[in-house]
């Protein structure tokens, strides 16, 4: 009896886990939760593929937003950006509707601080928190729960987060105050992108230029220059043709550089190469290659200089 009460005590000290956004990265994030013993309330979805073995775990299903936030403590949001965070708290049977003290809202997504600021200080007036939490690192280390995450919030806030993140990230770093997540989390996608953004750049000038990529590979390896981005985008294409390196499609980087010019307009600090990378996105967009990962900005160049980079078998 003694034991079976002990067990009941801890499953009731776990907060009640809400969760909207099941996508490549929400998957594996509720997976974990519910796999580490978080009561977890999901939303009904028309997909119904992601939701199958989460249920199974354990978890339960509830009709709306509203109900979401009804029926948890902590409410992750892991969906693209600001206008479906936006649609998420607002509308009919949203989680603004329905909350209420206490409740602490977790945003996972890369959106605009500004808006992030807005949707804060109205979950405020029903003495509610909202925090900005992006996330780093791709769908793989989310299913192996080891995702980053960088938390915005004050610090009994950030306390009572810390030990349900620990269900799915590896580091976790406060940030700083309430803001400073998405901030930060835009700073370090620009610099990404950059370095993404230059690569296929110079791999479309050695290209033309007629020298040995996989020379300029091995030079660049061995040097100052060599980085994570150059071998998820070079190193995996010229192995074996692989685009798939930095699994972040190219709708998703154009938008993030759109939200990081922004923030540098509104501060205002020069972003005289957060544009040039910003157009860059909306180029490989505009060619087709949106719904692509990262590395298909080799493709684009290939368009735009009219040259061979990718590796690829006779058609």
């Amino acid at each position: 009896m003694h034991k079976g009460n002990t067990a009941m005590n801890a499953t009731a000290a776990k907060p009640r886990i809400g969760f909207i956004g099941l996508g490549l990265m929400g998957h594996g994030i509720a997976k974990n939760l519910v796999g580490k013993g978080f009561p977890l309330t999901v939303r009904v979805h028309r997909n119904r593929r992601p939701l199958e073995d989460i249920l199974a775990a354990g978890a339960a299903e509830v009709a709306t937003n509203a109900d979401v936030a009804r029926a948890s403590d902590i409410v992750f949001l892991c969906v693209t950006g600001t206008p479906q965070v936006e649609a998420v708290v607002y509308e009919a049977d949203g989680l603004l509707g329905a909350a209420r003290e206490g409740l602490i809202v977790v945003d996972t997504s890369t959106a605009e601080p500004a808006s992030t600021a807005a949707i804060r200080a109205d979950f405020r007036v029903k003495h509610a928190e909202f925090v900005d939490a992006p996330l780093a690192r791709t769908p793989k280390e989310a299913e192996e729960g080891r995702l980053n995450i960088m938390v915005g919030a004050e610090d009994a806030v950030f306390e009572r987060l810390k030990p349900v993140l620990g269900a799915f990230c590896e580091n976790i770093i406060h940030a700083g105050p309430p803001g400073h997540g998405h901030t930060i989390k835009l700073i370090n996608n620009f610099l990404a992108m950059s370095i993404a953004t230059s690569t296929a750049e110079a791999m479309a000038t050695a290209a033309k230029a007629g020298v040995s990529l996989p020379k300029l590979h091995e030079v660049i390896s061995a040097g100052a220059v060599n980085s994570g981005i150059f071998q998820l985008l070079v190193g995996r294409m010229l192995a074996d043709g692989d685009l798939a390196g930095l699994k972040f499609t190219l709708v998703n980087a154009m938008k993030d550089l759109r939200y990081y010019t922004h923030l540098a307009e509104s501060l205002p600090t020069s972003a005289l190469l957060g544009e040039a990378v910003h157009q860059t996105m909306v180029q490989a967009n505009l060619l087709g290659f949106g719904d692509r990962y990262i590395a298909s900005l080799l493709e684009a160049q290939e368009k735009l200089a009219g040259v061979k980079i990718v590796p690829r078998g006779n058609p």
